[in-house]
């Protein structure tokens, strides 16, 4: 696939399509990025959005909120948008309705992250393409910290990585 780790996609009739990358990849991509904008981070502690960034925040990742509405959450200044924040970023992860998928993700190429995570019943295929033939790594339809969870253990031994 163009010598980069994209994802391929599967769908089944009626479902949500998500990438197929193996824990090895996922834990390459939890390794690799230490700047994640989660973009439509609530600021309600219920919501799924800040409890997966607050999780994210206390395993050492820097997170940044990224909601129009927001001046700041979880403590953390609040942009507009990817295209507002400053610095660079290693990850932006969706927590957005499918149908802003589009223009977040061309926000995200612009902006050179280095992967779009999507969020549990997030997925959006011409996108997911249009990054990956950029270079970028998609992840659609997984949840962040699930996965993390999962991982965790084999990820603090680079050697388990391997087995």
């Amino acid at each position: 696939m163009n010598g980069h780790k994209g994802c391929f996609l599967e769908q089944k009739e009626g479902s949500i399509p998500s990438a197929s990358q193996g824990s090895d990849d996922i834990a390459d991509i939890l390794n690799e990025c230490k700047v994640i904008a989660v973009v439509g981070l609530s600021p309600k502690p219920e919501r799924d959005s800040n409890r997966v960034a607050a999780y994210l925040i206390s395993k050492g990742y820097d997170v940044v909120p990224v909601n129009p509405g927001q001046k700041e959450i979880l403590g953390r200044k609040c942009y507009k948008s990817l295209s507002d924040i400053p610095f660079k970023v290693d990850m932006a992860n969706l927590f957005i309705n499918t149908s802003r998928v589009p223009p977040v993700v061309d926000e995200a190429i612009e902006k050179a992250v280095k992967v779009i995570w999507m969020q549990l019943g997030i997925a959006h295929e011409q996108s997911a393409q249009k990054a990956g033939a950029r270079g970028i790594r998609v992840v659609m339809n997984r949840c962040i910290m699930a996965e993390h969870r999962y991982l965790y253990d084999r990820i603090q031994s680079p050697q388990a990585l391997k087995a």
